[in-house]
């Protein structure tokens, strides 16, 4: 399928293949030996007042990720 760069360097994707990835709006884009690469992405709302509970709930402190790492490397 063919795609043209506006002069504001934007590309349409084809509707044919946006049809295959339903609720994509976010890509990833990489140059890989000359070709570009588009690699549909996810993206999860993040609800921070939530995020925030739940790691004073479980008592986590700054480090705690560090030590748990160091942890799981000892075993």
């Amino acid at each position: 399928m063919l795609a043209k760069i506006t002069s504001k360097n934007q590309i349409t994707i084809p509707k044919k293949i946006m049809e295959q990835l339903p609720d994509v709006k976010y890509f990833d884009v990489e140059l890989q030996n000359g070709v570009v690469l588009l690699k549909p992405l996810r993206v999860y709302e993040t609800d921070l007042a939530k995020i925030r509970e739940k790691v004073k709930k479980l008592r986590l402190i700054e480090n705690s990720v560090a030590e748990a790492v160091k942890w799981a490397r000892r075993k």
